[in-house]
């Protein structure tokens, strides 16, 4: 073939330049640390915190510490003042607004002393948001739990066949949201004990669809107590996690057989502010209980709340 172009050679064909010349590994770079927050309660021990955010993400294999972990969240101690009220056999009153679902356990594990604290600590508890400036609305969720594993399935699995909640599944609502909480002591008054099995991870679904009932403008706080070990630890930890994303969780455990180390892991964050440990069903019974749960839920108590040192 013939030259071209006088024989004279081509001129270049490509060019090149460097790029992206920084290390392929950075770890991320974070904020300085935020100022500490407010107490988060008036009284029983409460925290306050400060954190750092992401100021650069991480490039590469970079590292970036999670924003749960101690580098960038660190909690201290405040208002470590027991809670007292006017009236030694009242609890503390809430007056926020807020959508409260209350879960009740109604397994056979509880025996009649049980059931019978239960019910004591059930109305107090209500009563702590039936007062002057409050603005609650309330449902009540009764569960247990079917007695044979074959019950059981055909309330957790897939079924084609509608399945009867309260009658084959042991999960009553007591109670939709409602302002009326002197129904809502009524309607407790007239529980009768399921004496079941403990399906606690369907009861904690069934709050969750009840959430969709709520008010935008309220916080949705879910209260459950609870004396025993659930029939399914993952199934009750999935459940819980599904209701947190809507709501706050706080679970009230009951003696030594309810499995605290798990509730820890159940409970929204911080655990420490969202589980009420009782030790036995005589102290559920005493106001005192309620008052801890409020404590938690309204950290601006009602004018009648008193500071006592511990």
């Amino acid at each position: 073939m013939a030259m071209k172009h006088g024989g004279k050679p081509c001129g270049a064909t490509s060019q090149s330049r460097a790029c992206n010349g920084q290390a392929c590994e950075k770890d991320c770079v974070l904020s300085a640390w935020t100022k500490w927050s407010a107490c988060s309660k008036d009284c029983d021990g409460g925290s306050r915190k400060r954190e750092k955010y992401v100021f650069a993400n991480a490039e590469g294999a970079g590292k970036c510490a999670g924003k749960w972990s101690k580098e960038r969240l660190e909690y201290k101690k405040c208002n470590m003042k027991r809670c007292k009220v006017v009236s030694a056999d009242k609890p503390l009153e809430c007056n926020k607004t807020l959508d409260v679902l209350f879960l009740v356990d109604g397994s056979g594990s509880l025996g009649k002393k049980g059931w019978k604290a239960e019910m004591v600590a059930a109305h107090t508890f209500v009563d702590a948001f039936d007062g002057v400036g409050a603005d609650t609305n309330m449902a009540v969720v009764l569960y247990s739990g079917p007695r044979t594993w074959s019950g059981v399935r055909k309330c957790v699995g897939r079924n084609k066949k509608k399945v009867d909640m309260e009658k084959t599944c042991k999960i009553k609502m007591v109670t939709h949201f409602t302002k009326d909480l002197k129904k809502v002591n009524n309607l407790i008054t007239g529980m009768v004990w399921p004496r079941g099995s403990t399906l606690t991870s369907l009861a904690l679904l069934t709050a969750k669809a009840e959430l969709a009932l709520g008010r935008k403008t309220a916080q949705s706080i879910a209260v459950i107590i609870t004396d025993g070990r659930p029939l399914s630890f993952r199934a009750t930890y999935l459940a819980a996690r599904s209701l947190r994303k809507s709501a706050r969780l706080i679970w009230v455990p009951v003696t030594r057989y309810a499995p605290l180390s798990a509730i820890k892991r159940w409970a929204t964050r911080r655990w420490q502010e969202n589980v009420v440990q009782v030790k036995s069903f005589n102290a559920l019974e005493k106001p005192e209980v309620v008052t801890h749960i409020v404590a938690n839920i309204c950290p601006k108590g009602s004018q009648t709340l008193k500071f006592g040192r511990k």
